[in-house]
């Protein structure tokens, strides 16, 4: 559910993508770009709901390193925030 009691269909697109991403990853294929550029969209789309963001300087990365327990992945985002948007409660029904 969203944050304000909706259901976020661009936030879970995001979330589905990511998981994908990292499948990928963990079997060994190489980083799609293509992939990575989506769901950079994907989140500047959910994030630009709730701050105003510097979309020229957004950027996502996904690292791998191996470790004891084997091959970790990471997704790391800079998401300059440039101010947050002013939300209105729905206080309609409650």
């Amino acid at each position: 559910m969203g944050l304000f009691g909706r259901k976020n269909k661009s936030s879970q697109v995001a979330k589905d993508r990511l998981k994908l991403v990292l499948i990928y990853d963990r079997q060994g294929t190489t980083t799609n770009n293509e992939m990575l550029q989506m769901m950079k969209r994907d989140l500047m789309a959910v994030i630009s709901r709730y701050v105003e963001i510097d979309e020229r300087e957004f950027s996502i990365d996904l690292t791998n390193q191996m470790g004891e327990d084997g091959m970790t992945s990471r997704l790391t985002a800079n998401i300059p925030i440039k101010s947050m948007k002013q939300m209105v409660r729905n206080t309609k029904g409650n």
